[in-house]
């Protein structure tokens, strides 16, 4: 569709604008705390982001027979570690990274409908207990956490409690008092969404068990050939003891994944397919995680980024932030999963709610937040992995994408590329495999052109938001109020264990020359704030405040 003049001049001045001041450093942050609930959590596929380790990229012989995008093509830990040293992350004001799980994974390839399909993505796990080849190292992960928490970002690792890997010619089935293989779902209450597996071939794990199993013979063969059999078995003796717990299935995955944690210092955990399980068992991972991550501190003082206890976030399938504190599995059952050891929800609201008016969805998300959801939060998302309704999946909106995503109350998950817009649609590939394309590194390097932006130009726009996010907990974590509709200008204020913030943002501005924009009962008159999308400063003044810089947007705070 052809733009009208006007509006298509605006949007290339602001193009222009945003690429002359893509280079300009960043005010220095705000000395305020982190605090999860207003956390940018930067989700990214390990496999898709960067191959830091050529060598490592075919591993225990897998082909290069995958469908399109099904197969392995070598991200890996050193690609994410080299990433977080060029300050990549920093300038973007990520202070999470979640990836997606890199233990061992099944060796062979899935052949059904949509061709072969190997683990790249990580959830068809083969051994908890080691990582995967393709992946990395233990020493490349302990530098990957290291450098992380050097540079004042926090891991968050994907686990899955709920399922194995398929079965595959390389890959036998757990035995049957791990699993079950049958029946599939139905989703029509709570046990046909948990006494089921998910799909065709991906035995369930039965976490629902207490009694006593003995460890898998695959296991039992692989750590012997590995030389570790017998420390691993004096772990989990140890453990046992410890605990008290019986020898079921979900208390070994529940030391297994702990293991990383203290291992390594991991600082949460995303927890894959929630629903599909008991509620009460992720109760019991937080319990034992935080206690390892409790020993990695007391262990690392001097690489400990704080002092914050271990971090849960649930991938409860369809949860919305509407639905608060009563999630409802069907025939009559509600689950309050944030009463399960969770901190936080991944909503899957704001990729369809995007489309709304800025403030409908601003204020309806802070009332939730700072009402039935208070102490908690959710993790607001506009795409993701495997989501098949993301929001501009084109990436025809980009600036309007940061904005909704970035200054939305609550935690903002980044998906790998939304920063730079890489698009969602792949020629070839079938259902979220479109989703999951490599990420666009010669796009941003070439500034490559997409629709009327660049892509360097749309990156540098998330990276003003995202760095004023993260010096400003009142960003995600504040409680809204909407000061004017032309421009649309709103205000957060933020207060906890006696430090507080505000600030002031203003959406929508002309880019033609500044304008006055009203900062009157958040800023007094004669103060001096900065605005942290152009760097500019300027003095209030009758309630007011105008910058020397032209700009759609303007993120106003008093540093």
């Amino acid at each position: 569709m052809k733009l009208p003049v006007l509006a298509s001049a605006m949007l290339l001045a602001f193009g222009a604008m945003a690429s002359a001041s893509a280079q300009l450093p960043g005010p220095a942050p705000a000395a305020k705390p982190f605090v999860w609930e207003n956390a940018t959590v930067y989700f990214l596929l390990t496999d898709r982001f960067n191959n830091g380790n050529p060598a490592n990229d075919k591993a225990y012989g897998r082909k290069d027979d995958a469908a399109p995008l099904r197969g392995f093509m070598g991200g890996d830990i050193a690609g994410i570690t080299a990433k977080i040293k060029e300050g990549y992350f920093t300038d973007l004001g990520v202070n999470a990274i979640w990836l997606t799980p890199v233990i061992e994974q099944i060796h062979g390839a899935t052949d059904e409908g949509t061709g072969k399909s190997y683990a790249f993505h990580g959830y068809w796990a083969k051994d908890f207990t080691a990582l995967d080849a393709a992946f990395g190292t233990e020493d490349e992960l302990r530098t990957l956490v290291d450098t992380a928490h050097a540079n004042g970002i926090r891991i968050v690792f994907d686990v899955v409690m709920n399922h194995t890997g398929p079965v595959t010619p390389q890959d036998k089935v757990w035995p049957a008092s791990w699993v079950r293989t049958g029946p599939t779902c139905t989703y029509k209450d709570a046990r046909t969404t948990v006494d089921c597996t998910l799909v065709a071939n991906l035995p369930d794990f039965l976490t629902g068990s207490d009694k006593p199993v003995g460890l898998p013979p695959h296991l039992v063969v692989k750590w012997k050939k590995e030389g570790r059999y017998e420390r691993e078995v004096k772990e989990l003796d140890a453990f046992f003891k410890r605990t008290g717990y019986p020898r079921a299935p979900r208390y070994y995955l529940m030391k297994w994944h702990a293991d990383w944690v203290r291992k390594f210092g991991i600082d949460g955990f995303r927890a894959d397919t929630v629903k599909h399980t008991e509620p009460g068992l992720w109760k019991e991972l937080k319990k034992e995680a935080s206690l390892a991550l409790a020993d990695w501190k007391r262990a690392n003082p001097a690489k400990s980024i704080d002092q914050k206890p271990f971090w849960m976030v649930s991938e409860v399938y369809n949860y919305e932030i509407k639905h608060a504190r009563k999630f409802d599995l069907g025939g009559g059952e509600f689950v309050d999963y944030l009463d399960q050891g969770f901190d936080s929800m991944i909503s899957f609201s704001l990729r369809s709610d995007a489309k709304r008016p800025y403030e409908q969805v601003f204020s309806e998300y802070s009332t939730i937040l700072h009402g039935d959801m208070k102490g908690f939060s959710v993790l607001n998302y506009i795409s993701s992995h495997d989501d098949s309704s993301p929001f501009d999946p084109l990436r025809q909106k980009p600036f309007e994408s940061a904005n909704k995503l970035l200054l939305a109350p609550g935690a903002a998950q980044i998906y790998y590329g939304d920063e730079t817009a890489r698009v969602l649609k792949f020629d070839g590939a079938e259902g979220d495999a479109n989703l999951r394309t490599f990420m666009n590194w010669d796009e941003l390097a070439s500034n490559a052109e997409r629709g009327l932006h660049r892509v360097a130009d749309i990156r540098a726009h998330w990276a003003r938001l995202g760095r004023f996010r993260a010096a400003h907990p009142a960003v995600g974590a504040g409680k809204h109020q909407m000061i004017g509709s032309s421009p649309y200008t709103f205000k957060r204020t933020w207060e906890q264990n006696g430090v507080s913030d505000r600030v002031v943002v203003a959406l929508g501005l002309s880019t033609q020359q500044p304008v006055a924009i009203s900062v009157g009962g958040v800023f007094n008159d004669g103060a001096t704030v900065r605005d942290w999308y152009t760097g500019n400063t300027a003095v209030v003044k009758d309630g007011k405040v105008r910058f020397a810089t032209a700009a759609q947007v303007a993120l106003i705070a008093q540093d």
